[in-house]
């Protein structure tokens, strides 16, 4: 049984949402975390190191981190499709864009929270939103997702960034149809029906 370490509102909740889609069986522990506001604090009871969210727990092997997470998933489950195997010629494009949404879109979105964007050492080294918004434009003009025809992982992890905040991802109806798109999934419901639902 996998073991989702979760904190509702928060980052984990795209991995309640991915694990709704590949159907896999989990059980979600509620955790405190720190947040934004300065409220919630460190649960002792939070196998992550830094006491953040997600954390899953599968048969003693722990996996933190987002992206992590959701390769760790989609390889776990790979007759679900969602996150292209060793061989696929998706494979590449689906790795470079969980790996790009890790260390480069929230790393823009935090430099702009924190009024860094002006910093040109940040900026040669992770760009700025005109490189990234046009960056998620190509995949989505030639979509419908970002590999293409084909729903992935993902798209799970940079969907939610524009369902959570819209301005996080590029303005325009190629976004916006997108983020419809993936606002109907029924996977999406389940999750949104947990997420929050369970108590500690």
């Amino acid at each position: 049984m996998l073991t989702l370490f979760h904190a509702p509102q928060s980052r984990s909740s795209r991995i309640v949402w991915l694990l709704e889609e590949l159907e896999a069986p989990y059980a979600l522990k509620i955790v405190n975390i720190s947040r934004m506001d300065g409220s919630g604090g460190a649960d002792p009871d939070n196998p992550h190191p830094d006491k953040k969210a997600p954390a899953l727990l599968d048969d003693g092997a722990l996996v933190t981190e987002s992206a992590a997470v959701c390769l760790y998933l989609t390889d776990k489950f790979p007759a679900k499709g969602i996150g292209p195997v060793v061989g696929d010629p998706l494979r590449g494009p689906y790795l470079t864009w969980l790996a790009y949404n890790a260390g480069v879109i929230e790393m823009i979105m935090h430099m702009e929270f924190a009024g860094l964007m002006d910093n040109q050492a940040l900026r040669r080294t992770f760009r700025g939103r005109e490189e990234y918004d046009s960056r998620i434009l190509g995949a989505l003009n030639a979509g419908p997702y970002l590999l293409g025809d084909r729903f992935s992982g993902a798209d799970v992890l940079i969907g939610s960034t524009g369902m959570w905040m819209r301005t996080m991802l590029p303005k325009g109806k190629v976004v916006d149809d997108y983020i419809a798109r993936l606002a109907a999934r029924p996977a999406l419901a389940r999750a949104n029906a947990k997420d929050g639902a369970i108590p500690k």
